[in-house]
Formats: structure tokens, sequence, C-alpha cells
């Protein structure tokens, strides 16, 4: 299980999370909601190793990771897929692919059969390169790139960013295969609440760095969340 508790992020005099305690489970999806700058991308920084936090502590699979550096924490099965994708754009999709081999063992350096199946398009394009992708192609690719690494814990940031309609539903039935193989925790990042709403289990809401929401999907108002998410 991750465990974030009493998380403080600065940028120098900035703070940008304040208290900040979120958990993910396996065989769930945990939704951070907000407006933008609220601190969501922030969080997700800390948790991969590539923002140092000023106190509190982040814990995965009872280990505290605080201070690891963000290979070490990818190691340990933690994939990442950031806002605004970066996937390498000379590289073909096949050599995007295998770039998650980096953290792997030589005998599991290879791309799960499922991927192609989750998104078939990656499988007719390997021999592209990735910056000839469409932005929803490229999106794929990114997830499938972090799903190579095997991870027991994913975390998505917005996901759904500027994706045409047909590709945010390929997007959300992957997520769903993998929430429901059931060893997976997913941390996901969302603007779009109809989206998150079909996919998550647990809510985080923040407001101005501090979680001003949290629960179960089951236990939350709908029109509690929304208030946050009005500009």
């Amino acid at each position: 299980m991750l465990d974030v508790a009493n998380v403080d992020l600065f940028y120098g005099a900035a703070q940008a999370l304040r208290r900040v305690s979120v958990t993910a489970v396996p065989g769930q999806v945990t939704c951070l909601m907000g407006r933008n700058g609220v601190g969501k991308s922030s969080l997700l920084r800390a948790i991969v190793g590539h923002q140092p936090i000023a106190a509190g502590t982040i814990t995965w699979d009872g280990r505290d990771i605080s201070a690891m550096k963000a290979a070490e924490r990818a190691r340990l099965g933690i994939g990442y897929v950031p806002q605004g994708r970066e996937i390498f754009p000379q590289l073909t999709v096949r050599e995007n692919l295998e770039t998650g081999y980096a953290g792997l063992k030589r005998a599991e350096r290879n791309v799960p059969d499922y991927l192609y199946e989750l998104f078939p398009i990656l499988k007719d394009m390997q021999r592209r390169r990735g910056g000839d992708l469409s932005g929803g192609q490229q999106q794929q690719l990114a997830i499938a790139r972090a799903l190579v690494m095997r991870p027991r814990l994913l975390v998505l940031d917005e996901p759904t960013e500027g994706i045409q309609p047909s590709i945010i539903k390929d997007i959300g039935r992957a997520i769903t295969f993998l929430r429901e193989r059931g060893d997976m925790a997913i941390l996901l990042v969302e603007q779009y609440f109809e989206f998150a709403r079909d996919l998550a289990d647990r809510f985080a809401v923040l407001e101005r760095g501090e979680v001003v929401l949290a629960g179960d999907k089951t236990d939350m108002v709908e029109a509690d969340i929304r208030r946050y998410l009005v500009v």
C-alpha cells in the first residue's frame, strides 16, 4: 500500500503542499482532484521522487521511501506517467517501450502481450517515431511504457488532457482492466469528473495545497466534489 502522511512540499519560499495525506491500495483507483495549481502534480512528483518533501513520510509496501531517488523507487515497482506524456520523439514506438526495461532484471526485459491488446495501435506503429504519433497515441505509449516496468503502483497525471474522446475511452478501459487484475494500486490525477467518477474507488480533493475532502466513492457527495472543481 502507498501511504502518504502529513507531507509538506516547498518550491523555494512558496509552500505547495500542507500536511497532505493520501493512500492507495492494490485493486483500487484513488483519484486526486482539484483546480489547476492546487498541488496535485506536485504530490505525484513527490511520490515518485522527482521533488523532495520538507516534512511527513511517503511509505510504500511498509518501507519509508521519502528520501529515495526516483530510480530506486521505480525499481520498487512505482511507475509514472507524467503530465504532457514526455515520450522520446526521435525514438520509435518500440524503442520508447524498451526504455521501460531499465529497472528490470534481464529475464523480464520484454513487452507484455497484453499491452498490445490494451493499445493495438502501438503494435501497428512499432517502427514509427514517437514524435509522429498523435497526442492520444503518445498518451497510450506513455502509459504502456510505464506498464513495461511491471509496476505495482501506477501514478497517472491527467492522462485525458487534450485527448480525443475515442482514446479517452480506450484509456478508461485500460485503467479498469488494470484495477480488476487486483495486483496494482492506481493513483490518478484527473480534471474530468465524469471520467474520474466511473473509475475511482476513493477520492481526495485538494484546495490550496491541502486535502479538503477524502473518502470512499460511496461516501462522497458529487456536488461537494464539483464545488472544488469550478473555476
